[in-house]
């Protein structure tokens, strides 16, 4: 099999690397930047510093602050329109994965106009975009390194994941400063999110050579860092570890696609209003329990490469940990339930048919190990409600 590989053309990583921006649309050519965003990088004053940097460096940067969490096809009218207003030659997505994600869209959308329905999956666009830079606040969506974007159809709820080469980030700049207040909540689940990339991207019936190391290096990091930084977020040193494997699981799933954790977890965010690491997190034990005995061999890779059994365990053995692992992992981190959460009981079950046809209807659960039917999608749904 020949992999296709594909990943943004260059990255400035480490503390402090946001003080480049400037150096970063200089290489680029661009001078008409917009700063797509939301409103908490304005209150923090990080929006700002951002246009300052690109002010400095001879460009003339636009604000859109529209951007809303889980960013849906109305959220962005407002922002094509910023787009054209300030007839704009780059898009710099600046936040989450929301942000990150909206510029993506507003990026295809200002050069090829249409709708997000026109590039869902299975895709995938490779036509005229803006290019894209992006900048991560959080350590988990890895969308500064893919060509996903994920919006949700206003009128339906769905959840539409967009592919394609256009979507993926000419450059990225990965500044650990930018972590550092995360609170606990948001860091517990996209640090589940980023270790949902790396395994999914390891096991992915689309997984490749390339892949591989990159999931597995992020697995062995996020397992050694997630839980201190949920403890202490002042630990430097984790927080740095856990930007750097996010990177490396967006760019590995990015590459191998992810799996059943996504294509459930994308309707219970589009129904429920649930972060999309969040939802992830609520599915990661189940789902692994319900797939581990179809590929064995590669989830015991996976606890090998996250310590949790020595080189010499068995394949069974140590495919079976993992699962324990990841479930006592879910549990110290506090991840809750749907019904903890307050997701109504009754609402939920009226939902799961619908949410296992679109969970299908996405093509993700296509790459699991185990490929469930709907029947199977709703079993799952019932069991992880409480």
């Amino acid at each position: 099999m020949v992999a296709s590989i594909a990943l943004p053309r260059f990255a400035r990583i480490g503390p402090g690397a946001l003080d480049e921006i400037g150096a970063v649309v200089s290489t680029l050519g661009v001078s008409r930047p917009i700063v797509v965003t939301d409103q908490f990088m304005v209150t923090t004053g990080v929006a700002e510093r951002v246009l300052g940097l690109l002010r400095a460096a001879g460009t003339t940067p636009t604000l859109f602050d529209g951007t809303v969490p889980d960013p849906t096809t109305d959220s962005l009218v407002a922002g094509v329109a910023a787009v054209a207003a300030a007839d704009a030659d780059a898009v710099i997505g600046l936040g989450g994965g929301s942000p990150m994600d909206t510029a993506k869209a507003l990026s295809v959308l200002h050069a090829n106009g249409g709708t997000m329905g026109d590039y869902r999956a299975p895709g995938p666009y490779a036509g005229p975009a803006l290019p894209i830079i992006a900048i991560p606040t959080t350590a988990g969506s890895g969308s500064e390194a893919t060509q996903f974007t994920v919006i949700t159809d206003s009128a339906t709820d769905e959840k539409m994941l967009c592919p394609g080469l256009s979507f993926l980030p000419v450059a990225t700049i990965i500044d650990v400063e930018l972590t550092m207040s995360m609170p606990a909540r948001l860091t517990a689940d996209t640090g589940v999110d980023a270790l949902t990339h790396a395994i999914e991207a390891y096991v992915s019936r689309k997984a490749n050579a390339f892949s591989d190391g990159l999931a597995l290096t992020a697995m062995r990091t996020i397992a050694g860092a997630l839980r201190r930084v949920y403890a202490d977020g002042s630990d430097r040193d984790a927080r740095a570890a856990m930007m750097i494997a996010s990177t490396q699981a967006g760019m590995a799933f990015s590459n191998a696609s992810v799996a059943l954790v996504h294509g459930m977890s994308r309707p219970i965010g589009a129904h429920f209003h649930v972060a999309h690491g969040l939802s992830n997190a609520m599915l990661l034990p189940a789902v692994t329990r319900f797939s581990v005995d179809a590929a064995p061999d590669r989830y015991a890779d996976c606890a090998r490469a996250m310590r949790i059994v020595g080189e010499s365990a068995s394949d069974d053995v140590a495919a079976h940990a993992l699962v324990a692992e990841l479930t006592q992992l879910c549990l110290d981190v506090e991840v809750p339930t749907p019904a903890v959460y307050g997701v109504d009981e009754a609402t939920w079950t009226g939902k799961l048919e619908v949410m296992a046809e679109q969970a299908l209807a996405s093509g993700s659960p296509a790459n699991n190990p185990r490929i469930p039917d709907a029947a199977e999608i709703v079993e799952l749904y019932t069991a992880i409600y409480r």
